[in-house]
């Protein structure tokens, strides 16, 4: 597995760059580990699919 940790962090969904967001709203964005290594989320599309990424947790925290 090659290590990603060098490279600028780059949104999985809309593929926008957290160095072109300003400080306050880079500091918004969503980080997963997976087997791939780190998977970002912009503050945007986090917000947008907040439903799906707390999905993993049993219906009954909802």
């Amino acid at each position: 597995m090659a290590d990603r940790s060098s490279e600028p962090p780059i949104c999985a969904r809309c593929g926008r760059a957290r160095a072109d967001a300003d400080p306050a709203e880079a500091l918004a964005w969503s980080m997963e580990n997976d087997r791939q290594g780190q998977v970002w989320l912009c503050s945007g599309c986090a917000r947008a699919h907040v439903r799906a990424i707390e999905g993993k947790l049993p219906a009954e925290y909802w």
